[in-house]
């Protein structure tokens, strides 16, 4: 069985998805969110019934890309205010192991992969391979390391990833390390993500900030034009 991904869109002029991303995903199963915002004093009924022929013709023709690309895809169409909070749901509900959050690309020959403080594996190689392509050139395996950390633990993380996805079949000449010190976690992510063309994370603890700055992952789509594909640790 496919791992799911979500592909959350904003409604109703969602910007548009990458060929090439559409054609990457396509060996998984894919969920694509369209999410409707609505002002705060707008029934959700009410918006329904205006804008849902249009916003599901939208979400329809996104949907009939990636199947055509091969993917197993279906569609959810929320109308509501929070759009964290709809796609933390539907992730859920869909049983969903990442999501993708999108931005334009013509090609991904650098994937950052940053890693948490404690060393992860499961299902990372999946979603970095997807990425992949021919002419993929560098996948960095990268650690911040903060506060009371020994860089020694922040190596550790780095060097274990690395052996075990050469273990799963990844080519070994392809695979960097990086660690750096520093006490801004997000923005030493941000900074080195500019050299790269995707980004592919396990997903952060959220912060206070998430509210008002939106999520890292968030943040990296907007500043870098990378698009990031999130994890969920707890799947």
């Amino acid at each position: 069985m496919a791992d799911t991904i979500l592909v959350p869109l904003e409604l109703p002029d969602p910007e548009p998805l990458s060929p090439l991303l559409i054609e990457d995903l396509s060996s998984l199963d894919v969920v694509v969110l369209g999410h409707y915002a609505l002002p705060e004093q707008t029934p959700a009924s009410s918006a329904r019934e205006q804008f849902g022929e249009a916003a599901r013709a939208t979400l329809d023709e996104v949907a009939d890309a990636f199947a055509n690309a091969g993917a197993s895809v279906r569609t959810r169409l929320v109308f509501g205010k929070d759009r964290a909070a709809a796609i933390q749901q539907v992730a859920t509900d869909e049983g969903c192991a990442a999501e993708l959050d999108p931005a334009p690309t013509d090609g991904v020959r650098r994937i950052l992969v940053p890693l948490p403080d404690v060393a992860e594996f499961e299902r990372l190689p999946r979603f970095i391979r997807v990425l992949s392509e021919d002419s993929t050139q560098r996948i960095t395996l990268f650690h911040v390391v903060e506060g009371e950390q020994p860089r020694e633990r922040g190596e550790e993380i780095v060097s274990e990833t690395r052996d075990r996805l050469i273990e799963d079949g990844f080519d070994a000449a392809a695979l960097d390390t990086l660690v750096v010190e520093g006490d801004e976690h997000d923005e030493e992510i941000l900074r080195v993500a500019a050299d790269y063309d995707a980004v592919v994370m396990y997903e952060p603890e959220s912060t206070l900030g998430d509210h008002v700055f939106g999520t890292l992952a968030d943040r990296i789509a907007n500043e870098t034009d990378d698009p990031v594909i999130v994890v969920d640790r707890d799947y």
